[in-house]
């Protein structure tokens, strides 16, 4: 769902790190000032042999590495001059012989030198890149951050999250990383769990509905569990309201349906066909009757027939309609529902956000559904209705068939964003 928002995000990740200082560098530099400062390499000679002989050895070097001995450098040169060893030096010297650098095979001893100290640079160097080698945490700065915010805004916007819930997000990830000590070799999967982490804790966790069906009828035994929904016009109310049927058949609950909407043209009839389908019972009454009244009677049929669940259908309304948002309120309060249920299109995007909202203010809604969640390519409405009505997702519709229904899970929901 959110490819584009994960290639951006791996992208920031890399831009960041390039801006992020390495962790603890003050303390580091001084410490290579400190080595800069040392001697170079002490020179020990044999008593009694003059400096720049054969003879020659060192000591281990201020780097801490052992530096290869004179005889081991004309070694390298590839020459088969063997090496002078200190009782052949001795010896000569007593007969005061003491061999000249032309003997040394042409390879005179300031070349040595010279290529003694071009050695020792590359030791230095090579350790200095191993010292910046081991900097592996980096941190971000907020004004590293802030560069990159308006961006990840906008890409939120795009994939329908709604304003106030982007910039919650975008809060709760600044104050997680900012200031914080990352993996630089790490920094991108790192940011990446952040933000999925930032999304779960966004979305509220959805309750048990067969368990608080099952919990209801066993303390009250006479009374059915009652379910009112809505939602605007052309959201896929009604057969998402059969699927429920279908989920609560398949777990072993009886229901009745109640054809409150009583506006629509054929919407009773749609009722009835997945009744007959399903094998459910579906009380209605004429066109433009009082569906307030239509469900009282559902639920006095039910108690009557000791069916478990009454769900009650409405007609699709827009949340602007002050007169119809007028005519659930009288619903809810005369029904008394166990469980308000507002349904929407997870394709609808920041309209859903309003939506819900406006239904939340007049009757309290209790969870949410999404229809179209199969075809939804962005994710954003999940994450905003839940977040400005507090209210949980409790199932997503996923396909034409009653099967396809499913609760809503948050960890696989945040797995299917792609992040």
């Amino acid at each position: 769902m959110f490819n584009k928002l994960r290639e951006k995000l791996k992208n920031w990740a890399t831009g960041l790190v390039k801006k992020a200082e390495p962790i603890g560098e003050p303390e580091k530099t001084e410490r290579i000032k400190e080595i800069v400062k040392t001697p170079k390499k002490e020179k020990k000679f044999i008593e009694g042999s003059p400096e720049g002989t054969a003879a020659s050895s060192f000591k281990e070097s201020s780097l801490g590495e052992k530096t290869e001995t004179i005889s081991e450098l004309i070694e390298e040169t590839k020459t088969e001059i063997k090496p002078i060893e200190e009782h052949e030096y001795k010896e000569a010297e007593k007969r005061e012989e003491i061999p000249e650098e032309r003997e040394l095979g042409g390879k005179v001893w300031e070349d040595i030198k010279q290529e003694e100290k071009s050695r020792e640079k590359e030791e230095k160097k090579g350790f200095f890149k191993r010292l910046f080698s081991k900097i592996t945490n980096v941190k971000i700065y907020e004004k590293d951050f802030d560069i990159y915010a308006e961006e990840l805004e906008t890409l939120l916007l795009e994939n329908n999250v709604a304003l106030e819930v982007a910039e919650k997000i975008i809060k709760e990830l600044k104050e997680k990383i900012v200031g914080k000590e990352l993996s630089k070799k790490e920094i991108s999967s790192e940011i990446n769990e952040t933000f999925k982490e930032t999304i779960s804790e966004i979305l509220i966790e959805p309750f048990d509905t067969l368990a608080q069906i099952k919990k209801f009828r066993e303390d009250n035994p006479s009374k059915p569990y009652v379910i009112l929904f809505c939602g605007i016009n052309g959201s896929g109310k009604t057969t998402t309201i059969a699927k429920m049927a279908y989920f609560l058949k398949e777990n072993n609950f009886s229901c009745v349906l109640a054809a409150g909407d009583t506006f629509r043209a054929a919407s009773i009839e749609q009722l009835k066909k997945h009744g007959e389908k399903l094998e459910i019972e579906v009380i209605a009454h004429k066109y433009e009757s009082d569906p307030a009244s239509v469900g009282f009677d559902a639920i006095k049929y039910a108690e009557k027939k000791h069916i478990d669940c009454v769900l009650i259908d409405t007609a699709g309304r827009m949340h602007t309609a002050k007169n119809l948002m007028a005519q659930i309120e009288k619903i809810s309060k005369v029904c008394k529902p166990n469980l308000k249920i507002f349904i929407g299109e997870s394709i609808t995007g920041n309209d859903a956000v309003e939506q819900v909202k406006s239904f939340d203010s007049s009757i309290g809604i209790d969870g949410i559904i999404l229809t179209k969640a199969d075809v939804d390519e962005k994710g954003g409405t999940a994450l905003s209705v839940g977040y400005v009505t507090k209210k949980p997702i409790l199932f997503l519709g996923t396909g034409q068939e009653y099967k396809d229904f499913e609760k809503f899970d948050k960890k696989k929901f945040v797995e299917k964003l792609g992040l």
